[in-house]
């Protein structure tokens, strides 16, 4: 690899990957050390193309969730299977791996700036900004598409389709037109403990000793060319847990609780 070789987005590739060995090293111990990582289904990365694969998955914290994958698949493509024990697998990163990220979050302050460079696909959010739901939900950005594009046709593309920390909200239509346009193989990934772990932005450790959930499902089943924009976008809330039918399984007291639980253990800014 060239000294200033570059991917598609001009990031140079040295600096990025001193970039994620470096952030890597920092970090593993919040999953394995202070915390317990517990994966399953990592024996699927092996088996996945060298591009055009789409990650999708419930989210919890801004950076903490996407730092667990990069561990996890680099681990995995590594050989380790359902472990990220010894991150020797951190000398050889997977460098065509990318994550979509809303622009406003990836701007705000240095260490975000740094974040994006190892891979960020920084997209703005049309229902949301500064935190707060708009009404007047603006035009999608035809260069965010693109570039989404760019990246599934370069290597993989990790997604958070419903656009939001918070469970159980609506999956975001988006996610189902990239699925139906650029065909890409997509992998449901299901977390938890992350939102105990960590503070909101996923920077702070908030919590030692909790047992945080990683799981890898099989490729999701997608007729392309039949499927509705609606049944590929039920098909990921279920993939990914977040279908409204799940809170039924939950009774409202327990709800309750991890609620107040969880207000509790926020940081405040």
């Amino acid at each position: 690899m060239g000294l200033f070789k570059r991917n598609p987005f001009g990031h140079i590739l040295f600096i990025k990957k001193w970039l994620i060995r470096i952030l890597g090293a920092m970090t593993h111990r919040r999953y394995r050390g202070f915390n317990d990582l517990q994966i399953e289904g990592s024996e699927i990365i092996k088996t996945l193309p060298d591009t055009n694969v789409l990650f999708i998955s419930n989210h919890q914290t801004y950076f903490a969730d996407v730092v667990a994958m990069f561990h996890v698949f680099n681990a995995s493509l590594s050989g380790r299977q359902d472990t990220i024990k010894n991150i020797g697998y951190l000398w050889q990163p997977k460098m065509n791996l990318y994550y979509v990220a809303a622009k406003e979050t990836m701007q705000a302050g240095l260490l975000p700036r740094i974040l994006a460079y190892v891979g960020a696909i920084t997209v703005e959010r049309t229902w949301r900004a500064k935190g707060v739901d708009v009404t007047e939900k603006r035009d999608v950005n035809p260069n965010d598409t693109e570039n989404i594009k760019i990246a599934l046709e370069d290597g993989w593309v990790i997604t958070f389709p419903q656009g939001t920390t918070k469970s159980f909200k609506p999956v975001r239509k988006g996610t189902a037109h990239i699925i139906k346009q650029h065909r890409p193989i997509v992998i449901p990934i299901v977390i938890d403990g992350f939102r105990r772990s960590f503070d909101k932005k996923g920077l702070r450790m908030k919590k030692k000793g909790i047992l945080q959930s990683f799981i890898i499902k099989e490729p999701l089943d997608i007729d392309y060319d039949n499927d509705t924009i609606d049944e590929i976008v039920e098909k990921v809330e279920y993939a990914i847990e977040q279908h409204p039918s799940f809170l039924k399984v939950i009774p409202a007291e327990e709800l309750k609780v991890q609620e107040e639980l969880n207000q509790m253990r926020r940081w405040d800014y």
